[in-house]
């Protein structure tokens, strides 16, 4: 109970970073956030509209408060789920883009992950367990190496050879042109085909760095006493590798799981440009380029609790496998 109260302090803590620097960043950066999205009208639409300058301000949640009234107002209103409006989708609030993005990076991201962490681990396991084997000679080296590239790369080569050329997968866009989003088979099965390239191109970016990880723990884990003694029972080999040495093997890296899914949905930007893919990363960076402020600092929280939620989640994980930290 000790470590569980300690536990949720801290991730209480970090949320309260990330709601602050998410406070922060914009009013520290250079420049002025109205002037930015002004620059994007014309003189002739300023003049139609003598009241536009007061009205992004309130968009924007700017005002003639101090930084901690802001400060107040920012927290009271997130605490509604209240992100403000989007200037590039105006008048629609923020929560209603996100709301429409975030589904389709959720299950990209997701899916894509939970491949990559149970591929990678597996086929660690069974390079680590029968070391010079085809699978340790062969396969590791393959997928270190397509880890090694940076994922934009490997989306370029993938839409390029797989898309264009192969003509094997639909390279832009979240389904078919002419479906409407919902929850009928047309759009879901023309949804996960859309999906199919962009998952096999997370897939190879981590998969190489969960079968490193689970390789070299295993191979230290074999060695221990325990696992000397299954086979003196006379316990079958595949049995002792999953039940004895596996499972204890992949505690190390289970810890390692929100470090690498945080470097997942920081790449998830580039990889929903590369396809087109209207997710919450493609929209993030057209936000970015279009000086939507209360979009961006949205899509920023939102993606900070996800990987906050995510190291939550492990550490559960953690506590319930590892009799050790049930311990502290």
């Amino acid at each position: 109970m000790r470590w569980f109260l300690r536990r949720l302090v801290f991730y209480a803590f970090a949320v309260w970073v990330a709601l602050t620097l998410n406070f922060l960043l914009p009013r520290l950066m250079p420049g002025d956030p109205i002037a930015g999205v002004l620059a994007h009208l014309s003189p002739s639409q300023i003049q139609a509209n003598p009241g536009i300058i007061q009205t992004y301000q309130a968009l924007l949640g700017g005002g003639k408060g101090t930084i901690w009234h802001d400060y107040v107002v920012y927290l009271h209103r997130l605490s509604h789920l209240n992100f403000g409006i989007s200037t590039s989708n105006y008048p629609a609030p923020v929560s209603d883009v996100i709301g429409r993005t975030l589904p389709y990076s959720i299950f990209l991201v997701g899916v894509a992950f939970l491949i990559a962490f149970a591929l990678g681990t597996t086929i660690g396991m069974i390079a680590a367990w029968r070391r010079g084997g085809a699978v340790d000679t062969v396969v590791v080296p393959t997928l270190m190496a397509l880890g090694a590239f940076p994922a934009f790369f490997t989306a370029l080569l993938s839409v390029y050879f797989l898309g264009l050329k192969l003509k094997w997968f639909p390279i832009q866009h979240g389904y078919d042109s002419g479906l409407v989003p919902g929850f009928d088979w047309a759009f879901l099965s023309s949804a996960f085909r859309h999906s199919q390239l962009p998952i096999i191109v997370i897939v190879s970016a981590f998969a190489g760095g969960w079968v490193l990880n689970m390789r070299t723990v295993m191979i230290n884990t074999i060695s221990e006493e325990y696992v000397a003694m299954a086979h003196a029972k006379g316990l079958r080999d595949r049995r002792v590798m999953t039940r004895y040495a596996g499972r204890n093997a992949i505690l190390p890296p289970l810890n390692g799981f929100a470090a690498q899914f945080a470097g997942a949905v920081g790449g998830l930007v580039f990889i929903e440009y590369v396809f087109s893919y209207p997710g919450a990363g493609l929209t993030l960076q057209q936000a970015a380029l279009g000086n939507d402020y209360p979009l961006t600092q949205g899509l920023l929280l939102v993606f900070a609790f996800c990987v906050i939620a995510s190291s939550f989640i492990m550490d559960l994980l953690n506590f319930v496998l590892d009799p050790r930290v049930r311990a502290t």
